[in-house]
């Protein structure tokens, strides 16, 4: 019995340390590697490219209309806030977002006189249910990071990354996982 089992595992480590032995080393840098980073040079030239395209041309004369100036002079005024993440008091204007909009779960607000959208994300899971306690005048603390723009809106874009209503947060955003 002992001679059996040692005949049939003989073979086995014999053929494992070959298909071992005869794995190659690659030392050659991985296809996903991080891309490149530009120089200012490229990423201007690069931008100059995009904006003779004509998503980029329509960018532009949208920049030089009236409707992109407002939005930009209200991102503006609250930028300060948005850099060092300070509390807003916003009002919920509407519950929905403009018709045709891709920015998943949000709201309309109304900042300091200026309309913005409130943007959560995707809604995937029930991290927003909380939100949908919402009504219209409701009187909120917002936070955020960032805001955007985008010519197929008429209002700036806000990131919404802490709600807070009567003194009780409603909202807020979980860190990021394996990240900074």
């Amino acid at each position: 019995m002992k001679k059996l089992v040692y005949a049939l595992i003989l073979p086995l480590v014999v053929i494992g340390g070959l298909v071992f032995a005869n794995r190659e080393v690659k030392n050659e840098p991985s296809k996903t590697a991080a891309p490149k980073i530009l120089s200012a040079a490229e990423r201007i030239a690069g931008r100059k490219k995009w904006e003779a395209t004509p998503d980029g041309i329509n960018f532009k004369k949208w920049e030089a209309s009236p409707a992109g100036k407002k939005v930009y002079a209200a991102e503006a005024r609250i930028m300060n806030h948005i850099r060092a993440s300070t509390n807003m008091e916003a009002v919920v204007t509407s519950l929905s977002l403009p018709p045709d909009s891709r920015l998943g779960f949000g709201v309309m607000v109304r900042i300091n006189g200026d309309d913005y959208i409130l943007s959560f994300g995707l809604e995937e899971s029930n991290e927003f249910q909380q939100l949908h306690s919402l009504n219209v005048n409701d009187k909120i603390i917002i936070r955020s990071h960032w805001v955007s723009h985008a010519p197929k809106y008429s209002y700036p874009i806000v990131s919404g990354d802490y709600v807070e209503r009567d003194s009780k947060i409603i909202y807020k955003r979980a860190p990021r996982k394996g990240g900074c």
